[in-house]
């Protein structure tokens, strides 16, 4: 009985320890913006390789176009996590506005990227994950590693969209040079996907201009253009630079043992 006696005597003690001695369980946050900032708070300098990105001259295709073709890390995680709070004009329309609001209340809760959704475009640029460019003269293909582990065709041979592509999650992408320049242009997008982990909303008349640059061998610029009249008063833009990865693409399935939603509970 003596064993017995004392373990109930520990349960009633633990129990009734004061208030302050322990800390409730609070609602997880969503975990791009844990990792946002954890990246924040530190004040450990970042271990860099002083060689990498690799220096040098953009390689070129056969046909004299720069060649984008190499695996990239996006470099954007405050974009994809804040993009207000990183200093992005977005010209949010009152009843967007109100959505938007929404989403940062519930603590980005209903995240669609968190239910491992794709994350659209151009959200695509801005997720902590790489992605990989295959170039050919009319075609490039995009392989992405995390974001539901999609892949992404954008068309260079001249055609036009697609009609028929209506409310899918990563849209139609027809592209064209301009100079060193890869324009792409992507629609028929649904509206379900969030422009970042905040909440940005969008309609699916949004239209998407990506701005694809290599200005030297290991570094790209992207300009992204929102055009979307039902949520925003104006086009507006921001701009990401991609460096080259170190290695190859992993094997990322964001369905398989995903535990994070049951802790997204907002407030």
């Amino acid at each position: 009985m003596k064993p017995v006696l004392f373990l109930c005597v520990c349960v009633v003690a633990y129990a009734q320890a004061p208030a302050g001695s322990s800390q409730p369980a609070q609602p997880r946050e969503p975990q791009d913006l844990q990792l946002s900032r954890t990246r924040q708070a530190t004040n450990a300098a970042p271990r860099e390789d002083p060689n990498w990105p690799p220096k040098g001259t953009a390689p070129r295709t056969a046909d004299g176009h720069p060649d984008l073709t190499g695996n990239w890390q996006p470099n954007a995680i405050r974009e994809n996590v804040d993009m207000i709070g990183a200093g992005v004009d977005v010209p949010l329309l009152p009843a967007a506005k109100a959505v938007y609001e929404k989403h940062r209340a519930g603590l980005s809760k209903d995240d669609p990227e968190a239910r491992c959704l794709p994350p659209g475009v151009p959200r695509m640029s801005t997720t902590p994950y790489p992605w990989g460019f295959i170039q050919t003269k009319d075609l490039l293909v995009i392989v992405y590693e995390g974001g539901a582990h999609i892949w992404r065709k954008v068309f260079l041979d001249g055609r036009p969209h697609n009609p028929q592509v209506e409310d899918t999650w990563l849209g139609d992408s027809i592209g064209h040079w301009e100079g060193d320049t890869l324009v792409v242009e992507t629609v028929g997008q649904n509206d379900i996907t969030w422009i970042d982990e905040s909440g940005i909303p969008h309609s699916s008349d949004m239209k998407v201009t990506e701005r694809i640059s290599r200005p030297d061998l290991g570094h790209l610029t992207i300009e992204h253009t929102i055009d979307d009249p039902k949520t925003f008063s104006r086009p507006w833009k921001f701009t990401t630079h991609p460096s080259l990865l170190k290695g190859e693409l992993i094997e990322y399935i964001c369905q398989e043992n995903n535990r994070d939603v049951q802790h997204l509970i907002g407030k």
